[in-house]
């Protein structure tokens, strides 16, 4: 038996798939702080009865719009909003600093981007640095960086530089880097400092841990949700993974 996401036992409540049951009030709002967190995907977050272990059912944004009741503004924002952040999620896409049309890049391990558009209008072949956004300067492939001057990469830096933080409801974790990469897609998130040490990356929905930066099942055979890991605290990274997408 699961606990339900309301307390109010004088409310009707609408039953989700899952068996939780939710008012439609709480429902919207549940969903609309997943859409401003980044988040387009409705994860059940009721705990297992006696358990942090969340439900973490997904539901379909069919079923959210029938048992939230939302209004026309509403479901228009919600679409919206979900269109963008699949978009950004499923599509490596920029726009090119010379005609503004979105260019997408298909190898990820590749700063060297072809805009059809700019090649086609000037009758040469233009590439564009996906990193510092201006024309590719020196050989390529690469990964890094391009020959342009202050062609560095911000997200790896603020990585290597971010202020480090203490997670107060953890167990002797009291310097840890305040920001950090997904391992499995390279988002950058940040702990909001409450509740256990593991996160939920809004973009790829793998839970890890903020601390050693373990996948939760794993980093959970050796410790607990509010105790140190096992391999203590993962040093700043100096690499970004990338998502390889199935």
């Amino acid at each position: 038996m699961c606990a339900a996401l309301d307390d109010d036992t004088e409310t009707l409540k609408a039953e989700m798939s899952c068996g939780h049951a939710v008012t439609p009030e709480s429902l919207t709002g549940w969903c609309r702080s997943l859409l401003d967190q980044g988040q387009f995907k409705f994860l059940c977050p009721a705990l297992e009865d006696g358990t942090f272990v969340k439900c973490g059912a997904e539901w379909s944004y069919q079923e959210v719009r029938r048992l939230a009741v939302l209004t026309t503004e509403e479901m228009e924002h919600f679409e919206k909003t979900m269109a963008a952040l699949a978009a950004a999620t499923y599509c490596e896409y920029k726009s090119c600093p010379v005609c503004e049309t979105f260019v997408e890049r298909e190898d990820l391990t590749n700063l060297s981007v072809l805009c059809t558009v700019c090649t086609a209008d000037k009758g040469q072949r233009y590439e564009f640095c996906w990193q510092c956004l201006k024309q590719w300067k020196g050989p390529g492939p690469r990964s890094d960086r391009c020959d342009n001057d202050g062609c560095i990469n911000q997200d790896l830096e603020l990585l290597k530089n971010c202020e480090t933080t203490s997670l107060p409801q953890v167990a002797g974790v009291t310097d840890c880097p305040s920001i950090r990469a997904c391992p499995t897609c390279g988002q950058q998130v940040e702990h909001d400092k409450t509740g256990c040490k593991n996160i939920l990356c809004p973009r790829c929905n793998k839970e890890f841990c903020f601390v050693c930066l373990k996948l939760t099942e794993d980093c959970l055979e050796t410790s607990s949700y509010f105790t140190a890991c096992s391999a203590g605290v993962a040093p700043r990274q100096t690499s970004i993974p990338t998502w390889k997408r199935n």
